[in-house]
């Protein structure tokens, strides 16, 4: 089994080859860095002109690197969405016409699935498992039980944890993209310089709140006035420090939830781009020992978006005799919980 995978669902327009035995032969990742510095964040318009400039030439070279030529593929699996619906666009219509054409399958497949499904590429991960998704849109447990079966247990009721990291990074003037240059400052801060807040710390659920951490970061730099370069490390260690306890708190009412529904479930797993971030790693690796749960999550390069996780979802589904039309519609949304 062979896939192409496709992702063009936000500022990186990637392509990938993956095997049914889980070899990347090729995962090309071409990110907008550079274009969207000057904005401070992505911009949809100028995201979704890149994506149509470039898209042919990444699948291209992803299909060279793998040395391989449309006729060998299996299928063709492109990001559906959630995501940015110009660059949606670009990457479905790119992933329809190599089917049309090559006479293959079309899989469409949702950006969080293919993150949720990227740790049975990488380990051993067996269903059921209780998922983490964080990254810059999403912010989420669900209950995995397999391929197109999510059960949300919580989510955030306002921002994402990693648009909570840009948007600190922003305001302390750091580089765009702002979670890694926060997570590298804050190794040289003191994390409980600033108590900053721990939002719904002690209530019931699973959801998560950041914006009422986000104004305490600004009101604290604004009080602080010209900081210098250690205040600016304490700030990101403090801010680090108050997320990871929030989702630390957090984790032990959804692992409780998890073991309800999935009593047969050991292990956890977390996805997305700022599964990246290490100290929140281990963070979260100490309360899932602690709840009998083994920890998993991706290589820090599959962390973030890429085109190998759309490819093995592809596969997941393709296994499971799940194929698209040509008729698909790109979603600006695509809740999980609405999968099959």
């Amino acid at each position: 089994m062979l896939v192409l995978g496709i992702e063009t669902s936000c500022d990186e327009t990637a392509a990938a080859i993956v095997t049914g035995d889980k070899r990347i032969l090729a995962n090309v990742v071409l990110s907008q860095i550079e274009q969207h510095t000057p904005y401070g964040g992505v911009v949809p318009e100028i995201a979704a002109r890149a994506h149509l400039e470039y898209i042919e030439q990444v699948i291209a070279q992803a299909m060279k690197e793998a040395n391989i030529s449309f006729a060998d593929l299996s299928a063709v699996a492109a990001t559906g969405g959630p995501g940015l619906i110009g660059g949606v666009i670009v990457g479905v219509m790119a992933g329809k016409t190599i089917a049309s054409v090559h006479k293959k399958p079309f899989i469409a497949v949702n950006h969080l699935e293919g993150h949720a499904l990227t740790v049975r590429l990488t380990d051993e991960a067996a269903f059921p498992f209780l998922l983490l998704l964080v990254s810059g849109g999403h912010c989420q447990f669900l209950a995995v039980r397999g391929v197109g079966q999510y059960e949300r247990l919580g989510g955030t009721v306002d921002d994402a944890l990693g648009e909570a990291f840009d948007k600190t990074a922003k305001m302390l003037g750091l580089p765009y993209p702002g979670g890694p240059q926060v997570e590298a400052l804050a190794r040289s801060g003191n994390p409980r310089a600033y108590p900053f807040p721990t939002p719904m710390k002690g209530r019931k659920g699973c959801d998560f709140s950041f914006s009422g951490l986000k104004t305490a970061v600004r009101q604290q730099i604004q009080a602080l006035g010209n900081l210098s370069d250690q205040q600016k490390a304490d700030i990101c260690a403090s801010f680090q420090y108050a997320a990871a306890a929030c989702i630390a708190d957090r984790m032990e009412n959804a692992i409780a939830a998890f073991k309800t529904r999935c009593p047969k479930g050991t292990q956890m797993v977390i996805g997305g781009g700022v599964a990246a971030n290490i100290y929140l790693r281990e963070q979260m690796e100490s309360v899932a020992a602690r709840h009998g749960l083994g920890l998993l999550a991706p290589p820090l390069k599959l962390c973030t978006d890429n085109a190998a996780m759309i490819a093995w979802a592809g596969i997941e589904r393709l296994r499971l005799g799940h194929t698209d039309g040509l008729d698909f519609e790109p979603r600006a949304r695509w809740p999980l919980a609405e999968l099959v």
